[in-house]
């Protein structure tokens, strides 16, 4: 995956939402970055508004654009469920985000780091691809050997654990128990222009 290298607090500023769910971004300055960021109130196109949340979104689970192009088409596919929330499903059921529900990890990036350094297991299997699509009721854990400090570190922190996923702390280890609902995932994002977006495109 490409890397972002540039200011994760400038990108949020810029988007006007906190893509580390802290909202500490955007306590200090609630305004885009740079020397016109306050001037900056014209309202977008109707284009400019899709392209908005699709960054947002994009950049909240820390996907490429490619990635995201092709979840977006897989959730396209979904038959059962409406478009948005099955795109919404299909991310958060990625490996990296998984771990980072969980607690085991501050940040998506961290746990990215972590699945990439092939620390985690699913269903007591290495697996060292973060965008790896975990099915429900996978059991999420850590190789026996895996120096786990900064693992406990973060739980020690007392994360907030959303419902679809249960945690065994003393474990280090936790299971995917359900798809979310979408009351139950980020209220900031509008899937709809997501999806208008893209239906431009496909």
């Amino acid at each position: 995956m490409s890397k972002y290298t540039a200011s994760k607090w400038k990108r949020s500023r810029h988007l006007s939402f906190s893509t580390l769910e802290t909202g500490d971004e955007l306590k200090k300055r609630a305004y885009g970055p740079g020397q016109h960021g306050q001037d900056r109130k014209r309202k977008p196109s109707e284009y400019g508004a899709q392209l908005l949340e699709k960054q947002k979104l994009r950049h909240l689970y820390g996907v490429n654009e490619r990635q995201f192009r092709r979840l977006f088409v897989l959730a396209k596919k979904e038959k059962d469920v409406v478009t948005g929330l099955a795109f919404f499903r299909i991310l958060e059921s990625r490996l990296d985000n998984l771990v980072y529900r969980m607690g085991f990890a501050r940040t998506r990036a961290a746990a990215r780091q972590l699945v990439n350094h092939g620390h985690v297991t699913v269903n007591g299997k290495k697996v060292d691809i973060p965008s790896y699509l975990c099915k429900v009721n996978d059991v999420i854990g850590f190789r026996e050997d895996s120096p786990l400090k900064v693992v406990k570190e973060s739980l020690d922190g007392k994360p907030t654990v959303p419902a679809y996923v249960t945690v065994d702390a003393e474990k280090i280890k936790g299971t995917f128990a359900r798809l979310p609902e979408r009351n139950e995932l980020p209220k900031d994002i509008n899937e709809a222009q997501i999806i208008e977006f893209y239906n431009r495109k496909l």
